[in-house]
């Protein structure tokens, strides 16, 4: 199987349990989304490509900030957005694996992050800004902070503008009203991207699973 490996607290945990059942004998490679899982998979003994030797996966496996009823995601709270839509996209499949509590009835409690080139950032930050006003929604913008207090960086080489909303009422409009700005790279909307989903929470001292969609 050629399978995209996700990024995150809980895509951590699958990296390793893959990762067991590599060394038991499993045949796979995986296209990793973010250089912290290249290093992860990398140590537990995932064999690993790149998608310019895979350009099309089977599956891509994947956490998720926050997953609506429509499978519609907010992505990107650990900075790995751009390259996490690039693999999911070259996917046939892409099922995320998270927590229940990140099931919401509408997208928008937890920040959007929003990747942009550093270059025009003043420029780029107020049309950011028009635009998800123009998308009817309202919110703080604000740079995220790596170590130190210093801008974080992407693998990319990029900033991001985590968009402080409480509630997307429109995801498809503010997805297509942030693309309208030059200097956004990616935004952490995942649209029309997940087929399925694996929804686990515990409850009575149990772990109960909810499936959505074909997983």
């Amino acid at each position: 199987m050629r399978l995209g490996i996700g990024t995150g607290s809980t895509a951590n945990v699958f990296v390793e349990l893959l990762g067991a059942r590599v060394r038991d004998g499993l045949k796979v490679t995986g296209v990793p989304t973010s250089e912290a899982t290249r290093i992860a998979a990398e140590r537990v003994g995932i064999p690993l490509a790149t998608l310019e030797d895979l350009p099309e996966l089977d599956l891509t496996i994947d956490g998720a900030d926050e997953i609506d009823a429509r499978m519609r995601l907010v992505k990107g709270g650990g900075g790995a957005l751009l390259r996490e839509k690039i693999v999911a996209f070259a996917s046939r499949r892409m099922v995320v694996i998270a927590d229940a509590a990140k099931s919401v009835t509408t997208l928008g409690a937890f920040p959007l992050p929003v990747e942009v080139n550093p270059f025009g950032l003043g420029a780029t930050r107020i049309a950011v800004a028009q635009a998800i006003e123009s998308a009817g929604c309202t919110g703080d913008l604000v740079l995220r902070a790596g170590p130190g207090g210093t801008p974080f960086v992407t693998d990319g080489g990029h900033l991001i503008l985590d968009a402080h909303l409480k509630a997307i009422a429109d995801p498809e409009r503010l997805s297509a009203a942030l693309w309208a700005v030059p200097g956004v790279v990616e935004h952490g909307l995942f649209l029309g991207l997940a087929t399925g989903a694996v929804l686990a929470e515990a409850r009575d001292g149990q772990a109960h699973v909810t499936c959505l969609g074909a997983v």
